[in-house]
């Protein structure tokens, strides 16, 4: 390489690096929020949870009440844990990460997190995945 084809080089090389710099100081991140019931018997509510606000919020307005909520189906039916209404869960969640990567959104994190009494007579509590996406 030639002394002059470095110097491109470098050159293109240091803008691209400031270009993905500033494309980053600039994203914008959304958290889409999974909450899956643990309930035996199937009484337990199961949803994928997204707001429609973007941007910062103040405390003074901490509930937002733009959301959609997607119905999922729970773990357990009455007979015990359902592996269908898992693989359906799959798909509904599968099928939003694409709706959103079609409207630009990357999936960038996710943070799964279970809550359970954990008792001996444990019979309820949630699993929680939250999605974080960015563009």
């Amino acid at each position: 390489m030639t002394m002059k084809s470095t110097l491109i080089f470098l050159l293109v090389a240091t803008t691209l690096t400031n270009s993905i710099k500033a494309q980053d100081s600039a994203a914008h991140y959304k958290v889409v929020t999974i909450v899956e019931s643990i309930v035996p018997g199937g009484v337990g509510r199961s949803r994928i949870i997204e707001t429609k606000k973007q941007g910062k919020m103040d405390r003074g307005e901490l509930k937002d009440d733009d959301v959609v909520e997607t119905k999922l189906l729970n773990f357990y039916s009455l007979v015990g844990i359902n592996f269908k209404n898992i693989a359906s869960n799959d798909v509904m969640i599968a099928a939003k990460i694409d709706e959103l990567s079609a409207l630009g959104w990357k999936l960038s994190f996710v943070s799964t997190g279970v809550e359970s009494k954990a008792g001996n007579d444990d019979g309820e509590g949630i699993f929680i995945t939250r999605l974080i996406f960015y563009k």
